[in-house]
């Protein structure tokens, strides 16, 4: 009797370890660049007026504080300036561009495996934001966001499966100097992933002084165009419906230095945009077309995406609500609307309005990023680790934040309806002669890799289990993984002789 509990134990002890290995690349259940787009909350003829509402608005409001440059670009294409200093833009300038804009990006990792196809409805979830605190789960209390913060928060991401690309999470308060800064984002976010980085700059000598760091990193300036792993975050328009001038000069000289670029409007609905969702989605449509004909004028083709980002307000207090139902319908909508254009797409989702990673983050991250997954986004902004409406992050949401979008790429994923999953076969084998359950058939092991989805950190025990392992804490174990990823190396560290090479080129902050 040992010794047949001993060889069964030693069975199932050889199967966990096989489940908790990686899985082979044909055997993930979810990945980035799946197919999303079921979810259509608007109708072909409500996104027909949202369309034909944007071009009004373009025809006749216009855009207003473009720099002379941007004037120069986009009047030579058809752009109308008016005796008040607005641009405004021709219906058949708008259509035209739309013809010839990239459709289908590439946007690269430093590591090719980590490289996402933006097309159709493809969607990749990420981080971004520009959150001046750090949350520290421990003691519950907000201190500020360091370079180190920012470094190991790309060392975490770098690890997370779910975690597709790394835009910039959090600002490095701890350099003063704005350049330096800059600098040292784009040096801690490269030094700490191989995956896909996305940064913003306030000036455009800084884009330009970034770019010569990315050539030595990428190995020379034609590398570097090859296979850009950098793109800009670009806040080209203040909303409503002006440009944003000295970020359209930060954005020219991206384009000029191949950087592909995220053409972000960010309007607060009630605010700085129309408080209705329609009308919200309307003006940030219409901002984002006039982008894309103002990067086609300088280069046409460009790599662009199209960043429709408006956010929710509460109108009572006039606070952000980054994890209301609302924010979820904005993102939808304006997924939806990528997908009309054919076009390139962001937007926002899994932001958390909650001060910690709580009950009420999960489901505001949770919303958001199921929605904008099934509607087929292409970029999913801030998916994890932003809290207090886009003011802190939180290393830890972050990972637990890995497991959330696990769940929300299975729901992407959808039900695959063929002769194989229809399983008539295994329910005559079961139920005619058979052991009358599926537990432990072919078909149920064959497929419970490839089919399921299983959490690294949520808790499936039963509360006897639960109660044997000592009661174990969601965000102690998400603590304790940190400080395991952390205590290793970095996977995307720098070569030692590159890595002198850049800190004799630039004043690099992070400790060797």
């Amino acid at each position: 009797m040992n010794q047949m509990t001993t060889r069964r134990s030693g069975g199932r002890a050889a199967r966990r370890a096989s489940r908790a290995a990686p899985l082979n690349e044909t055997l993930r259940p979810v990945r980035p660049g799946m197919e999303g787009g079921t979810l259509n909350l608007l109708s072909p003829a409500q996104i027909g007026k949202i369309h034909h509402a944007a071009l009004e608005a373009l025809e006749e409001i216009g855009l207003a504080d473009a720099p002379q440059s941007g004037i120069d670009h986009m009047t030579a294409a058809g752009a109308i300036l008016g005796e008040d200093g607005r641009l405004r833009f021709p219906r058949a300038l708008v259509e035209d561009t739309l013809a010839r804009a990239n459709r289908g990006i590439t946007l690269h990792g430093r590591d090719p495996a980590h490289d996402l196809q933006l097309s159709g409805a493809r969607v990749h979830y990420g981080t971004a934001g520009a959150a001046v605190h750090m949350v520290d789960v421990e003691g519950q209390h907000y201190r500020e966001s360091t370079l180190q913060d920012l470094y190991d928060a790309a060392r975490i991401a770098d690890t997370l499966d779910n975690i597709h690309f790394l835009q910039r999470p959090m600002v490095a308060r701890d350099i003063e100097d704005a350049c330096e800064m800059e600098l040292n984002t784009v040096y801690a976010c490269c030094s700490g992933t191989s995956k896909h980085v996305g940064t913003s700059f306030t000036d455009p000598t800084h884009a330009r002084e970034a770019i010569k760091l990315l050539h030595m990193i990428a190995g020379g300036e034609e590398a570097w165009r090859a296979r850009p792993f950098v793109s800009n975050s670009n806040c080209f328009v203040v909303p409503p419906m002006k440009f944003a001038t000295e970020s359209c000069q930060v954005m020219e000289a991206c384009i000029e230095g191949g950087m592909p670029v995220l053409l972000l409007s960010a309007g607060m609905a009630g605010a700085t945009a129309p408080s209705t969702v329609a009308g919200a989605i309307v003006q940030a449509t219409a901002e984002c077309l006039a982008g894309l004909v103002y990067v086609n004028a300088i280069a046409p083709g460009h790599p662009a995406i199209f960043g429709t980002w408006p956010f929710g307000l509460d109108l009572r207090s006039g606070a952000m609500t980054g994890g209301s139902g609302e924010q979820a319908l904005l993102s939808a909508g304006c997924a939806q609307m990528h997908r009309f254009y054919d076009l390139p797409g962001g937007a926002v989702g899994g932001i958390a309005d909650s001060k910690l990673p709580d009950m009420q983050a999960g489901w505001e991250q949770m919303c958001s990023n199921v929605m904008a997954g099934l509607s087929g986004l292409n970029m999913v902004y801030e998916a994890a680790g932003m809290h207090a409406s886009l003011l802190g992050f939180c290393h830890e949401s972050l990972i637990l934040g890995d497991d959330l979008i696990g769940q929300a790429l299975r729901c992407v994923r959808g039900i695959e309806v063929d002769d194989a999953t229809l399983a008539l076969d295994q329910m005559r084998e079961v139920c005619l002669g058979g052991p009358g359950h599926y537990l432990g058939t072919a078909a149920t092991l064959g497929r419970m890799q490839a089919d399921h989805v299983y959490p690294s950190l949520g808790d499936r025990t039963s509360p006897k289990e639960w109660d044997e392992c000592g009661k174990p804490d969601l965000v102690d174990k998400a603590r304790a993984r940190k400080e395991a990823i952390l205590a290793t190396p970095s996977a995307a560290r720098l070569n030692p002789a590159l890595d002198a090479e850049i800190r004799k080129a630039f004043n690099i902050h992070l400790p060797m």
